[in-house]
């Protein structure tokens, strides 16, 4: 399988794009929108997969890079391309984000779907020889020396989840790089971001193809709840954290946004409707342009508007 790690690379675009209609990106049939529409859309650069739907603008603080995971993403078919992408801040040592697609022939199928990866299996194929969470191989900047989440009182919080790659071991086991993870309260992890999660599969059910940026906040010091570990694994543990979805179907598209605080408490019983947001304000509080490599008269429509129509409109 073939992974890229690459510097960000900022900047406009100056060319014609297309609304998508289809699985992968947002290059294929669709009425052509005038070159000027669009001033925040990440460059094509190194890295092809950062003008994804699913990108939200690239950082530029000087210590970001990108990092693609492409693989096999259904064991079946043979079906192969981008898996998930995550955005590394080596200065801070954790990743701000990481976003991905779901659509028809890779969404979870009860039927069909592949032993999730255990961590404390080795195999030539895939590797745990300390049966531990694996280092990202791509990650060529940082490797930890330790695991850092080991007897430190957080889970190892999925940001691009094992229940999202299920029809094929080799994306699945991609999933459980360090490089995915940030510390989530077990009682959070296991409650209310779960259920969140649970939530984002079933819009996919729906939708045509669902583009989903996920992450913690770790921007600004007081997004951050403690740092664990120590010296060259030394991470902080985000105080919120949000995920920001793109729903695409013959209609059309529309976005919505959830936000949440990273406690040790069961919020499991909560309605979902008590944490979502627009797109627009989740970029207020986070600092992230979600969904840039949008047509601007697009991305202005889905990103604000009334939240509780949106909740309408996304079923809660």
């Amino acid at each position: 399988m073939k992974k890229f790690f690459v510097p960000l690379v900022l900047g406009l675009l100056s060319m014609g794009i297309f609304i998508s209609c289809g699985d992968d990106d947002d290059s294929s049939n669709g009425p052509v929108i005038p070159a000027n529409v669009n001033n925040n859309r990440n460059t094509s650069g190194p890295a092809e997969a950062q003008t994804r739907l699913e990108f939200p603008k690239l950082n530029s603080n000087g210590n970001s890079s990108v990092i693609v995971h492409n693989s096999e993403l259904n064991y079946k078919t043979g079906e192969t391309g981008v898996n998930y992408c995550t955005e590394w801040d080596n200065g801070i040592r954790a990743q701000r984000w990481s976003c991905y697609q779901l659509y028809a022939s890779i969404n979870y199928n009860q039927n069909e779907n592949v032993k999730r990866y255990d961590t404390g299996v080795s195999t030539p194929e895939i590797p745990s020889p300390t049966g531990q969470y694996p280092n990202d191989p791509d990650c060529t900047i940082f490797q930890f020396s330790k695991d850092p989440y080991k007897y430190n009182g957080f889970d190892h919080g999925h940001i691009c989840p094992s229940a999202d790659r299920q029809r094929s071991t080799k994306c699945n086991y991609q999933t459980f790089y360090l490089t995915n993870m940030q510390p989530q309260y077990n009682k959070f992890n296991a409650g209310l971001w779960e259920k969140m999660e649970q939530i984002v599969r079933t819009w996919a059910d729906w939708s045509d193809t669902l583009y989903v940026c996920k992450g913690g906040t770790i921007d600004k010091s007081e997004d951050i709840l403690k740092y664990i570990g120590k010296d060259d694994y030394k991470i902080p543990v985000p105080k919120y954290f949000f995920m920001a979805v793109l729903s695409k179907t013959a209609t059309g598209y529309k976005a919505i946004a959830l936000f949440a605080e990273n406690l040790d408490e069961d919020k499991s019983k909560d309605k979902i409707k008590n944490y979502i947001m627009s797109v627009r304000e989740l970029e207020n509080r986070t600092g992230i342009d979600f969904f840039c490599n949008l047509p601007d008269q697009i991305e202005e429509a889905v990103e604000n508007g009334d939240i509780q129509e949106q909740a309408k409109r996304w079923g809660l």
